[in-house]
């Protein structure tokens, strides 16, 4: 087996191979733009990586990846759109250096890309990708239509989040696991169990994303300090700090989250100081630990060697400990 950054490289050679721009190429363009912006491509390796702990050369998921890698930036292209983003690591976004027709376009160029990808598969194993691939879809739209939905309800719960963030940004980790082991030809109960590793474990990334946003160090964390904070998200900080601040405190927050001043650095300490007053950004810790242990926990369970499970131990590991 490969390291993980070994996996990383062969994947970012296939994505270069693959992914070129022709005619017309004001279609094509935006895509090969946001394919070569960067980014972990942590699901891909994810993809690559399980096919070879079932003992099948990661060289036979190398489409099933790039599906998984297409669709995930196809994904940010429509995100960046309903959100009016104008960066995306730190690069003009697609509807910004082009148009918003481009921008819509090419992401639905990108999504019918990820399923044709899928057409490199015989038989039974096409139609195990791109059953779980459908599925996965639509989670990933649900969860980003529960994200837009919060904007507006005064009513959301932890566990609402919980739900959007494991549709949104959960289910695509699993899908990845569970599609290196298709290829694979993995056993059924495997399948399902790395599938629920990558689920918790997706969680608990998408936590320690929101714990950054607000605590990480801006020099390496690459987004813009609380800017969930400047957006009023109802994060899982937010809501955990209405319920376990002081009765004045929570209204505080509440309020801070009903304005947008000018002054957002003002806002942005004034909200970070409830979450730590409150003991929230302390909770938070202690919620992204608990997903990633029951995420192990599962892993521990599954029939590979040993020595198999620690690639993908050491990858959960580097995810949690991660400052970007």
């Amino acid at each position: 087996m490969l390291s993980i950054s070994q996996y990383r490289e062969a994947f970012l050679d296939y994505l270069s191979e693959k992914i070129t721009t022709k005619e017309p190429v004001n279609l094509y363009e935006p895509i090969t733009y946001i394919l070569n912006l960067g980014g972990k491509r942590l699901r891909p390796v994810l993809v690559l990586m399980t096919t070879e702990i079932f003992g099948t050369s990661y060289k036979k998921a190398l489409d099933a990846a790039l599906a998984i890698e297409v669709f995930h930036n196809f994904s940010l292209v429509h995100d960046d759109i309903m959100d009016s983003a104008p960066l995306r690591r730190g690069k003009e976004t697609v509807h910004e250096r082009w148009d918003l027709n481009t921008g819509i376009l090419s992401g639905d160029t990108m999504l019918i890309n990820a399923y044709q990808l899928f057409e490199n598969y015989e038989g039974p194993v096409f139609k195990e990708l791109a059953q779980l691939f459908t599925k996965t879809a639509i989670q990933v739209c649900e969860g980003q239509q529960y994200d837009i939905d919060f904007e507006s309800r005064e009513d959301v719960e932890i566990e609402d989040y919980l739900k959007m963030i494991e549709f949104k940004t959960a289910v695509l980790v699993g899908a990845s696991l569970q599609m290196g082991a298709i290829v694979a030809g993995a056993p059924e109960e495997s399948k399902k169990a790395l599938y629920e590793f990558g689920r918790l474990l997706g969680i608990a990334f998408q936590l320690q994303d929101d714990y950054l946003d607000a605590f990480g160090d801006p020099e390496t964390f690459g987004k813009q300090p609380g800017g969930d904070i400047i957006e009023n998200k109802k994060t899982f900080l937010y809501l955990t700090a209405l319920q376990e601040a002081e009765k004045a405190d929570a209204s505080q927050l509440e309020h801070l989250y009903s304005i947008n001043p000018s002054d957002s650095i003002g806002k942005i300490e004034a909200v970070k100081s409830i979450f730590e007053q409150s003991g929230t950004s302390e909770l938070t810790r202690k919620e992204i630990k608990k997903y990633t242990k029951q995420a192990f926990d599962v892993l521990d369970q599954i029939d590979l060697p040993e020595n198999k499970k620690e690639l993908l131990r050491k990858f959960g590991v580097s995810l949690m400990e991660r400052e970007v």
